[in-house]
This record gives C-alpha cells, sequence and structure tokens, in this order.
C-alpha cells in the first residue's frame, strides 16, 4: 500500500466519530482502505473512496436534489487522479453549485464520515468538508441538479436524505463557532 493509502488511513483513524452511524462508517472506511489497490478510483471497485462539502454560511446550508438519486443531499462526488480529497470536495461543490465556496480559516475540517450506497450500485466511502459559501444563491449549470438552495437548518435537517442529518448538526454547531450570532435561521 503506497502513500495515498497510508495517507488515508491516518485520516480516517485520526478523525473522532461522534455518532454510532460514525463508528460504523470510521470502521468499514478502515477495512475497505485495507483492502483496496486504487482506493480513490471509480473504476477499480464499486466501493471507493469520495469527498463531499457541506456548505455552510450566514444564510444556512445549501442541499441539492441528487440528479440520479432523487434525495437531497450535500454536494461531492469521486476523486480525480492526483487530487487530494479536500480539493476534490471543494471542485465538485463548486461544479455542482456554481457557488463559491472555501475551506474555513484557510485549511480544510474533515467534519463527517460516512459509507452509503450510492447510484449505479457503488458504495461510497465519503470524506465530508466544512466549506463557506459566497451569500450568492446557488447556480448550478446544465447537467447538474437544478434544484438547489440555501435551506435553514431546520428546514435542511427535515428535508435531508438521512445519512446526512447528523452530519448538518456538526456543521451548525461549526459554522456558529466561527461566526458566533449568525444562525442561519
Amino acid at each position: 500500500m503506497g502513500s495515498l493509502h497510508a495517507d488515508l488511513a491516518a485520516l480516517v483513524e485520526g478523525h473522532e466519530p461522534r455518532s454510532p452511524r460514525e463508528v460504523a462508517a470510521r470502521e468499514r472506511f478502515l477495512v475497505e482502505l485495507a483492502r483496496l489497490d486504487r482506493p480513490c478510483d471509480e473504476h477499480a471497485d464499486v466501493t471507493h473512496v469520495t469527498a463531499s462539502g457541506i456548505v455552510v454560511g450566514r444564510r444556512g446550508t445549501v442541499l441539492h436534489r441528487h440528479k440520479r438519486l432523487g434525495r437531497w443531499m450535500q454536494p461531492g462526488g469521486h476523486i480525480d487522479p492526483g487530487e487530494t480529497p479536500p480539493a476534490a470536495a471543494r471542485r465538485e461543490t463548486t461544479e455542482e453549485l456554481g457557488l463559491a465556496v472555501d475551506h474555513p480559516e484557510g485549511r480544510p475540517h474533515l467534519l463527517h464520515l460516512d459509507v452509503h450506497e450510492a447510484a449505479l450500485g457503488h458504495v461510497h466511502l465519503d470524506l465530508r468538508y466544512l466549506l463557506l459559501g459566497s451569500d450568492d444563491d446557488p447556480h448550478p449549470p446544465p447537467g447538474e441538479s437544478p434544484e438547489a438552495r440555501w435551506y435553514s437548518w431546520d428546514e435542511a435537517a427535515a428535508l435531508a436524505d438521512e445519512a446526512l442529518v447528523g452530519a448538518l448538526g456538526l456543521a451548525r454547531d461549526e459554522w456558529e463557532r466561527l461566526a458566533p450570532g449568525a444562525s442561519g435561521e
């Protein structure tokens, strides 16, 4: 196993899970990493590492209706060759939402881990990063889900895919830490 495996394993091992779902995801993540030759290559195995962005800002959080799954979720997707997971989360978020985003405080913040079934029979080992969004409305480009917008935290929790709800609570806490008094309600 190469440097990518070691880097991913260290990232996942160093992450402190905050729910039973996340504990199970962390365990599965590490088992899968040990067996995958090319962990980020979506063509090498149906199970692979992905990266997504949970966008926070003064207006709350941004969700989009996934174009294949029809569920409300955070933007994200596959990691390109040579790309780091935080860069992939930022790129995928910008591509899918047409919204300017960045990592808080100038550095990536791994917020949450999840393992879930995805489109085309894939299983995603998802690294979820906190991203700060501009106050602009999302403008997804052609080919992406046109259904994307800012939601208050309560609206997002009621609407979001069940695999995302716990991460939204963590994102809200982090947003309130970063911008005290700005609840997005």
